[in-house]
Order: structure tokens, then sequence, then C-alpha cells
């Protein structure tokens, strides 16, 4: 399994976008499962509060239903 080492303020952007696209958490662990992720909601309250790592292909999920870059949603971590 592979999994990004969250910085601090990966979940912080994971909320901002989050909120952007006016989702709750449950609605975008829903969202994520519809593109087949196992993730709750529990779960992805974990990650957007640094309490738990991500998997790439969520990664790749969150990014595909944010609509945006790895460059947007690593923010500075992408640089690295």
């Amino acid at each position: 399994m592979n999994a990004i080492i969250q910085s601090e303020n990966l979940g912080e952007i994971f909320r901002r976008l989050r909120n952007k696209c006016g989702l709750t958490q449950a609605a975008l662990a829903t969202q994520m499962q519809l593109h087949g992720s196992i993730m709750s909601r529990e779960t992805y309250a974990q990650i957007e509060h640094g309490g738990r790592n991500i998997k790439v292909s969520d990664l790749k999920i969150l990014k595909k239903i944010f609509g945006v870059s790895y460059e947007e949603l690593l923010g500075d971590a992408a640089e690295r």
C-alpha cells in the first residue's frame, strides 16, 4: 500500500477544498466511495485533522472530486 505522510497543512488544504466544493465530510466520503474508495467519513475526518495518512489511490480520487491539480491538492508538499 502506498501512503503519503502528511505535512502539517495537508488536512487544512483538504478542508478548504472540501468547503469550496460545498461538501460535508460525509458527502465527500460518499463521493469517494462512488469512485471506488472504501473510505468512511470517520477515516476522512482523521486525515483532515492530521491523525491519519492518506493512500495514494484516495489522493487521486480527491484530486478528481475537487477538480484541482496535484500542486493545488498538495500545496507545498508537491514542490518537495
